[in-house]
């Protein structure tokens, strides 16, 4: 689903995605393409996990907020 969300945006059809297919593979041959893969997904990876730190971060203060005015009220 979300393949189709991405080729929404674009707007391109079946064709478009076998010539862009077909050029990747021209350029860089069969066994390039799972190392180029493998390292597009450790960097999508990398970048979940530090939008992850970056989020945990930001709600800590929040939380520890939340829990000094709970204690504070009893």
């Amino acid at each position: 689903m979300e393949l189709n969300g991405i080729l929404a945006i674009f707007n391109l059809g079946t064709g478009e995605v076998i010539a862009i297919v077909a050029i990747i593979l021209l350029l860089f041959g069969g066994r390039k393409i799972p190392e180029l893969m493998r390292g597009l997904g450790k960097g999508v990876k990398s970048f979940k996990q530090g939008m992850n730190e970056v989020e945990d971060e930001l709600k800590k203060p929040l939380d520890e907020l939340d829990g000094k005015d709970d204690s504070s009220s009893k």
